[in-house]
């Protein structure tokens, strides 16, 4: 795919946002990745990198191999509690040209990663470093968030959180998403005229007791 295209591809994703792709067929990842700084937002092609527990050996070597406009995807096991990711790491993928990082465990330097404006989505925050000589994986399908990852993925995070559209279903959920934004506006239209969401969603209030 041309820079172009994959440049299109990505706008048009976050235009549509999480939610929307959320439910259109995305698959959504649990609420605990979540941006680390206000305003991050994402969209690009997954590189997936899967890490020895306690360890980030896997995710320097991603940085470097990852293409320009992609999101690394990082599996670190079961030890989150470590800052797995820091401005170090946010320089060399700056440099590279890495749109941003969703991660299942911690990261650090908070401050850093917000002047330096690099979109990063994690499970938490976290002080202690990770040590970098254990075996791991990049561009093999992993688990992040509860969703699986594999190389190519869209990824698309927000405020409202991280979503993985996979890569042989692009078209569909693009398509639905579209669909659902064009529902969407025509409720908002309809609502500022007046109507009701009980009458526009065609729902039954009588279960609910007013006084």
């Amino acid at each position: 795919m041309s820079e172009s295209g994959r440049d299109a591809i990505a706008a048009e994703l976050r235009r549509h946002g999480s939610a929307t792709l959320g439910e259109s067929g995305a698959r959504r990842m649990r609420s605990r990745i979540r941006p680390v700084w206000d305003g991050a937002e994402v969209a690009g092609p997954a590189v997936p990198v899967r890490c020895t527990p306690g360890d980030n050996l896997a995710v320097h070597v991603g940085v470097t191999v990852a293409p320009p406009g992609s999101v690394l995807v990082v599996d670190v096991g079961e030890e989150r509690e470590l800052g797995f990711w820091g401005e170090v790491l946010t320089t060399a993928a700056q440099a590279r040209g890495i749109a941003g990082l969703v991660i299942d465990g911690c990261v650090r330097d908070v401050d850093a990663l917000a002047a330096h404006g690099f979109p990063v989505f994690s499970s938490g925050v976290a002080l202690t470093g990770a040590s970098k000589e254990m075996p791991g994986s990049v561009n093999r399908e992993i688990v992040a968030g509860d969703v699986e990852v594999v190389a190519g993925d869209w990824i698309v995070g927000d405020v409202d959180g991280v979503v993985v559209v996979p890569r042989d279903a692009l078209d569909d959920v693009l398509a639905a998403a579209q669909a659902r934004t064009n529902k969407e506006a025509g409720l908002f239209d309809a609502l500022n005229l007046g109507k009701t969401t009980i009458e526009l969603l065609a729902l039954d209030p009588s279960p609910v007791i007013v006084d």
